[in-house]
């Protein structure tokens, strides 16, 4: 019952990070059956290609050993050895290139499905291969289900095609039990090539069948629910409340700093309770005066009050003030657009006795 409500809540397709790490840890979406094929087709080709030649040498190997057993010595057992060394041989030809062909259907039938990787994680020792109740849901729960049916399908569709095929090639069995007995390789050749192409033929209905649907089932169960996003999205972009915190542990310690720079300003422009930037200007530094803190509200207050303590101007002009708190950035020049505006404050300062600005200028 919470596997399907669980299941029911998955109504989200899964993310590229989901597929991502899904497929990193060897979860990928196989077909049991194409393995199956691809032996098939390996069998029927090495007997298309390379049975009849290496049969006949094999035959010939075995004919020349028993039509003349007297021309082995077999007084020692080194000769018996020898002899079955010899018949070891002749077997080894005939079945490595069998060997080798279906090694070869095998790699191909894996690697056409899914691109070939090393992972440890598929071979990793897990408790759930070894769990009574995990192994009671893989047999009768729906996968399960859903292999028997397979299994049943392809035993009755693959015996029905062998079936027609020995009806229908029974006039051609009953004479090769009549027929010399040389040419009953051949006929048994040609008996299992038809035979193997017949299965073979049957069989790739199955796997198309099979493939598609391996990878309906891999997608389906890949199937997230919103809070499996949102926790996603957490663990890739943090903790919204982590990245707020921090945002505000950043903006504290730029306030800080900002405010240990203050009583190195010039002069500061202010509205008289809303905004102001303190600005430095040292004709020895050159440039346009350069933009030391800026702040609304209680931080306007709080600049204004350290310009005050330091006895650093404070020029109240409520539109310059707003404008140029929305272009100029602390640490930086301020822009040419605001130079004469600025120019003749300092000028007007400048001009004052005893000023902080005659000081710097000078």
């Amino acid at each position: 019952m919470a596997e399907s409500e669980d299941r029911s809540q998955k109504t989200e397709q899964p993310t590229e990070k989901k597929i991502r790490d899904t497929v990193e840890k060897g979860n990928l979406p196989t077909s049991r059956e194409a393995p199956v094929l691809a032996s098939f087709l390996a069998i029927s080709a090495f007997l298309a290609l390379q049975a009849r030649e290496s049969g006949q040498r094999l035959l010939a190997t075995l004919q020349t050993t028993f039509d003349n057993p007297l021309q082995w010595e077999l007084e020692t057992s080194r000769d018996a050895l020898h002899v079955l060394r010899m018949l070891s041989t002749e077997s080894a030809l005939f079945l490595l290139p069998a060997a080798a062909f279906l090694c070869l259907g095998g790699v191909l039938a894996s690697v056409l499905q899914n691109p070939p990787q090393i992972n440890i994680e598929r071979i990793r020792p897990k408790a759930s291969n070894i769990s009574l109740g995990a192994g009671f849901t893989r047999i009768f729960g729906p996968r399960g289900l859903t292999e028997f049916a397979k299994s049943v399908f392809k035993f009755i569709m693959i015996g029905a095609v062998v079936g027609t095929l020995l009806v229908s090639n029974a006039g051609t069995m009953i004479k090769t039990m009549l027929a010399d007995p040389v040419q009953v390789p051949e006929l048994v050749l040609d008996l299992a090539m038809k035979l193997l192409s017949g299965v073979s033929i049957a069989t790739i209905v199955l796997v198309a069948a099979d493939i598609a649907m391996s990878r309906i089932h891999w997608r389906r169960d890949l199937m997230m629910s919103k809070q499996d996003i949102k926790d996603e999205n957490k663990q890739s972009e943090g903790d919204p409340m982590v990245k707020q915190r921090q945002r505000q542990i950043a903006r504290e310690r730029s306030r800080t700093r900002m405010m240990a720079a203050v009583p190195g300003a010039t002069l500061v422009i202010a509205n008289p309770t809303h905004y102001a930037i303190a600005l430095r200007y040292s004709r020895e530094e050159g440039g346009a005066p350069m933009v030391v803190a800026k702040g609304t509200d209680l931080v306007a207050l709080k600049i204004r009050e350290i310009a005050e303590e330091k006895e650093i101007p404070v020029i109240e002009d409520k539109l310059l003030a707003r404008s140029m708190y929305d272009h100029v950035q602390i640490d930086q020049m301020i822009p040419p657009e605001f130079f004469k505006a600025v120019a003749e404050i300092i000028y007007y300062l400048h001009t004052r006795e005893g000023s902080k600005v005659s000081v710097a200028t000078a």
